[in-house]
């Protein structure tokens, strides 16, 4: 018996690892044809281009003459030769005139939603997270209609601006963790819907990818609703998590209106907590983020004065924000040092 369990167990053996192999083959043949198709939709962009400046190509034709191109490739060929994609191709070349630049990481629908981005700081900054994160193209789309390189920029100088734009975004400290604000357009919540803290937490635990996609690189969740007794009392923290890179946990309360100076001194309480009751030797000290709809600004700067914990008020919103708004904040940042110095 135990000899036919033995025969059994190998041939299970012997079937998994030729699925692995079958599955890691194919991993790589999609992908060397997922390259393939980059690098000659990249070709196909630099005839385009360059047909154009052989032949002064003015703007006025330009646009009839990729709607000529794009009729005749897919006559002739087929799929894939939309006018939109001929101009993504065009497009790619532009924004990458050489041809090493492009990353073997990413696809051609990658690509597409990158061109979309007509900034380059933030084309540049989305590309390095897209790539360091491995997001897939719904995630990188994500990231892009939810301004996130705007609203990480918005709380630096020009030059950590241009650092983001370089190098994406490097988690060194508690704050490089936290945003303002936050956007949850995911949890699909109506602006004008009366909601209960317990709804909003139950929604977020239901789209808790799309939360950790939201909070950033490094985030692990621990737990919902995590008990704390003191005194014979109980409290609770609505969101505990644990950063890998920063090595500690970080807790999130979430408030349905204006954060308070009790919100703040509660969550001061739940990080003394953790720091005593909760930290491992090798864990540094917690982060609490509390996140309300509203901020008050003067409030919270007198509530969190003279905390020594690693304590962060911040907004969040249930809808995209403004795009036009969030742009023009960070071109004021980039600008203001030309002003100063004029």
């Amino acid at each position: 018996m135990n000899k036919k369990i033995s025969k059994e167990s190998k041939y299970h053996k012997l079937i998994d690892s030729i699925g692995a192999l079958l599955q890691q083959a194919r991993q790589k043949a999609f992908q060397q044809i997922n390259n393939l198709i980059v690098k000659t939709y990249w070709e196909i962009g630099r005839y385009i281009v360059v047909y154009e400046q052989e032949n002064k190509v003015k703007a006025e034709y330009g646009s009839k003459l990729l709607d000529k191109i794009a009729y005749d490739l897919k006559g002739r060929y087929g799929k894939g030769f939309s006018r939109s994609n001929v101009v993504y191709m065009r497009l790619l070349y532009l924004k990458y005139p050489k041809s090493q630049t492009l990353s073997d990481q990413l696809s051609w629908s990658h690509y597409v939603e990158l061109l979309g981005v007509s900034d380059d700081l933030a084309r540049s900054f989305y590309e390095k997270e897209c790539l360091v994160n491995r997001w897939s193209v719904r995630e990188l789309e994500r990231q892009i209609n939810s301004m996130l390189f705007e609203r990480l920029a918005l709380s630096k100088d020009k030059q950590g601006v241009l650092a983001l734009a370089a190098k994406g975004h490097k988690i060194e400290k508690a704050e490089d963790v936290v945003k303002n604000p936050y956007i949850l357009e995911f949890l699909g919540i109506p602006e004008d819907y009366r909601y209960s803290e317990k709804e909003l937490e139950q929604k977020v635990i239901d789209n808790m990818q799309n939360f950790l996609l939201e909070l950033g690189k490094g985030f692990t969740f621990v737990a919902r609703q995590y008990r704390l007794t003191l005194n014979n009392k109980h409290f609770h923290v609505d969101l505990v998590f644990y950063h890998r890179i920063l090595k500690c946990f970080v807790l999130i309360d979430l408030k349905l209106g204006a954060i308070t100076h009790y919100d703040i001194g509660q969550m001061n309480m739940y990080l003394n907590y953790f720091k005593k009751e909760e930290m491992a030797e090798d864990d540094n000290e917690p982060i609490g983020i509390v996140l309300g709809a509203e901020k008050k600004h003067i409030l919270v700067e007198y509530a969190l004065g003279g905390i020594s914990n690693k304590l962060f008020a911040s907004k969040y919103q249930l809808s995209l924000p403004n795009k036009y708004l969030l742009q023009k904040a960070v071109e004021n940042i980039i600008t203001r040092e030309k002003k100063h110095r004029a």
